[in-house]
């Protein structure tokens, strides 16, 4: 057989190989919950009614999925207008944490491991302390 041709065939059987590994790859399974601000005073806006947690407020609190090692950031995610969020991810092991952002201060949570399997969901909810007093 020419080299040519030996070259092609297993050109061919990498790509029956790749494919049929690409299709074997596990199902994405999804993370939700719910996110609850606690703020440890009341705000009130300026006509003396208390101020209500918005979209905006959500954003300043981004979702963070870490490795279970806590060593690397796998995604982000925002809390809609409600405080539910939904993300997709490959099975395996995760910690959910908050990410702060200056200059509201220090944010207070614990972070939550939790475990992604092919077409499932897991409920994962977090409560933060802004420590705004």
């Amino acid at each position: 057989m020419s080299s040519l041709l030996k070259y092609f065939v297993t050109l061919c059987i990498s790509s029956v190989l790749a494919g049929t590994t690409s299709i074997n790859a596990a199902a994405p399974g999804f993370v939700e919950g719910h996110l609850k601000i606690i703020s440890p005073r009341e705000v009130e806006l300026a006509n003396g009614t208390p101020a209500s947690i918005t979209a905006e407020s959500y954003a300043e609190y981004p979702l963070i999925i870490l490795s279970r090692d806590e060593k690397k950031e796998i995604a982000r995610v925002t809390a809609d207008a409600n405080g539910n969020y939904r993300l997709a991810l490959p099975p395996g092991d995760y910690i959910l944490d908050v990410q702060g952002r200056p200059p509201k201060g220090h944010v207070r949570a614990k972070p939550q491991p939790f475990t992604i399997t092919s077409n499932q969901i897991a409920r994962v909810d977090m409560d933060i302390d802004t420590g705004i007093r």
